[in-house]
């Protein structure tokens, strides 16, 4: 047996939830560029757990079941309160997301129903914990979610107490619809592992967010902000990056594993980027973005990925930092789940061998001879 470092190449199973073909990504065959133009996050959501697009009737149920579902038991949100105030918003997540089995009657539930309703319920849930933890650590008390808007809306709403625009709105929907399914990446295995033992949803999905809390998965999105924090302005991005490619340091926000002619989603958010900064009349921080954009590719040929405009487009709608991988796993979820409910539909442990590299033919050593 020869080890494949990383995976890299491996198929690993079979699937019907999204695909990466010649550098195109579609959602159960449908192009990104057509979701990401047209589609609501609901609408994604629906068609990633049924495998069709909702009818209006369709649509309009799944919001009702939403709404129902989005406030959290009292019990998480005086467990977030407890939090220390300087606790990573993913490992605050983490914890609340394993917690809500603990309140759910129909945790250990594996009937195909029950977990696609666990499915929604997690859908529902997720923003709510984060705008409330949020708030909690700034002093402030947790805003109930509103019936009757979208998830995008409702998490703004929920995070600020104010009524967001609706060009807000518009971008982080489409920010969660970009960012909903990847095929077989990290966070999804994790998830589809750990549902392969036959354990329950929440566990899958907390297996899920240990994965995409690490800077090489979901963390790059902050990490990209960190970046051009430390630029500063406009006229420091030259400097820093010739600095960082001539000591050969990693650039985030570019290259991707499976995507060698640029990501398909990074236009979207690039667009993304520029409207929101002529709305606020604050462009730096996309034109440093595009400045940065044109030395990583016209040095290194590296293109950015999803994560990488991302960033430009969070700060400006005024989300702190350290709550762009917490977004990245609500739009996520949605994806996750269906990877799990398919896991289960046609199960099979998932347990491959290791190359053995360590001191062959070894014999035990009495304690008193060591």
């Amino acid at each position: 047996m020869t080890a494949t470092k990383g995976l890299e190449g491996i198929v690993a199973t079979t699937s019907s939830i999204s695909s990466i073909i010649d550098g195109v990504l579609t959602y159960r065959g449908i192009n990104i560029d057509e979701l990401a133009e047209h589609a609501t996050f609901e609408e994604v959501a629906y068609l990633l757990w049924y495998g069709k697009l909702p009818t209006q009737s369709e649509l309009e149920g799944l919001r009702s079941e939403l709404d129902a579902y989005a406030a959290i038991p009292g019990q998480v949100i005086e467990q977030i309160r407890l939090y220390p105030k300087d606790t990573n918003s993913m490992a605050a997540l983490r914890t609340a997301v394993s917690s809500l089995a603990l309140y759910d009657d129909a945790a250990n539930d594996m009937s195909v129903e029950a977990n696609l309703k666990k499915a929604i319920k997690l859908q529902a849930q997720l923003s709510t914990i984060i705008a409330a933890f949020a708030r909690i650590r700034e002093g402030q008390e947790p805003i109930a979610p509103k019936a009757g808007v979208s998830i995008a809306h409702n998490f703004l709403y929920m995070l600020t107490g104010e009524e967001p625009d609706e060009i807000a709105v518009k971008a982080l929907d489409q920010a969660l619809v970009l960012h909903a399914d990847h095929e077989l990446n990290a966070s999804t295995f994790a998830a589809r592992v750990t549902v392969a033992t036959l354990s329950d949803i929440y566990s899958g999905v907390t297996s899920a967010i240990g994965a995409l809390k690490g800077p090489l998965h979901g963390g790059a999105n902050e990490a990209v902000m960190v970046m051009l924090e430390e630029i500063g302005s406009f006229e420091n991005v030259e400097s820093y990056i010739n600095d960082k490619l001539n000591n050969k340091e990693k650039i985030m926000g570019f290259g991707h594993r499976v995507y060698k002619n640029g990501d398909p989603r990074a236009k979207h958010l690039q667009k993304m980027s520029r409207e929101l900064g002529k709305l606020t009349g604050n462009m730096e921080l996309y034109e440093m973005s595009v400045k940065i954009e044109e030395l990583v590719t016209g040095q290194k040929g590296l293109k950015p990925n999803v994560d990488f405009y991302s960033a430009s487009v969070y700060t400006t709608l005024k989300i702190p930092r350290d709550l762009f991988t917490p977004i990245f796993a609500i739009s996520r979820l949605s994806g996750w789940t269906a990877h799990i409910l398919e896991q289960y539909e046609n199960n099979r442990l998932i347990r491959p061998r290791a190359e053995y590299t360590g001191p062959a033919s070894q014999s035990y050593v009495p304690i008193n001879e060591r």
